[in-house]
């Protein structure tokens, strides 16, 4: 219709779309599409999406996990105690340095001073028992002397701590000037033959899934995805709650776990003494704290969101 013409009758009666298709290339009797063409698209979009959902939901498993605390601990540490009370003179390792069979680790106060103390007073008397033999006391003297030096010498000997064997120093617990009694702990020496284990804290309702054989993966705290797995080894066979966990790992580890309600022990052995973490290597430490996990079974996505269909599923 030319521009300036007539409204036809019939023009407003109808839909400019209808007009359109009418006078257009369509057949007669084809449905006439008002919805645009992506919307066609979409909808097959999100039909395809909701089938792959509930096939992958069915089909789909997720695994559950125990997870726990997880420790470090050494087998083959020799463990050295003050066998008298005195005063800490000098702490003369460090730890992480290898030290030999009956190397001195730790002296005392008073010990080096009394031997000074004798050594020179049994001088003052030789010479003069040599000056004149002939002087009884003096000689009796010297007597005496001697057998105080060397008792002085067996004391300062028992007093000293000594490496039993032959490794490296794990864990000093005493410092210069510290006053320690009989039996107190003094510091470990990790043998060249030790080996390395951890013990899992895991909870206790996951015990009838634990089994050996399974892996055990765990974490060191502090060292982000440095992953490790091993095998678990041994599993307790009582499930005990946090006091029984702090009395069979001792004081010094026990208290340091953050434990509550009932718990079990799972024990892995590690293969090395080291591990990787971003590049570089680290040693592990007695006592050393991490996180574990271990995979006790799966079930179907459907069933996890929907309890109801786990009987049906199974």
């Amino acid at each position: 219709m030319s521009e300036g013409a007539p409204e036809s009758p019939t023009q407003g009666l109808f839909r400019k779309e209808a007009l359109e298709h009418h006078l257009g290339y369509q057949h007669e009797g084809e449905v006439l599409r008002l919805t645009p063409r992506w919307t066609t698209w979409t909808f097959g979009l999100l039909v395809t999406v909701f089938v792959v959902a509930v096939a992958y939901s069915v089909l789909g498993t997720m695994d559950e996990y125990a997870t726990g605390v997880a420790i470090v601990q050494v087998e083959g540490r020799s463990e050295l105690h003050a066998r008298q009370p005195g005063i800490v003179a000098a702490v003369e390792v460090q730890p992480g340095q290898r030290v030999a069979a009956g190397q001195v680790l730790v002296r005392f106060h008073g010990d080096v001073a009394e031997m000074d103390r004798l050594d020179q007073e049994f001088d003052l008397q030789l010479m003069k028992t040599l000056a004149n033999p002939a002087d009884e006391a003096a000689r009796q003297s010297l007597t005496g002397l001697r057998a105080a030096r060397e008792l002085a010498r067996q004391r300062l000997e028992e007093r000293l701590i000594r490496a039993t064997e032959a490794g490296v120093v794990s864990d000093v617990r005493i410092r210069p000037g510290q006053n320690l009694n009989a039996g107190d702990a003094v510091l470990s020496i990790v043998t060249s033959d030790a080996s390395f284990k951890v013990t899992a804290i895991l909870p206790g309702q996951y015990r009838p899934r634990l089994k050996p054989g399974m892996k055990l993966r765990i974490e060191m705290s502090g060292y982000h995805y440095a992953y490790r797995e091993i095998t678990i080894e041994s599993i307790g066979d009582e499930v005990v709650g946090p006091a029984e966990i702090r009395r069979t790992l001792g004081p010094e580890l026990g208290d340091t776990l953050p434990i509550s309600g009932p718990v079990v022990l799972v024990t892995a052995r590690l293969p090395s003494r080291t591990f990787t973490a971003q590049g570089r290597e680290y040693a592990y430490f007695e006592g050393m704290q991490g996180s574990a996990e271990a995979r006790v079974g799966s079930e179907s996505i459907a069933a996890a969101l929907i309890p109801g269909l786990k009987a049906f599923l199974e």
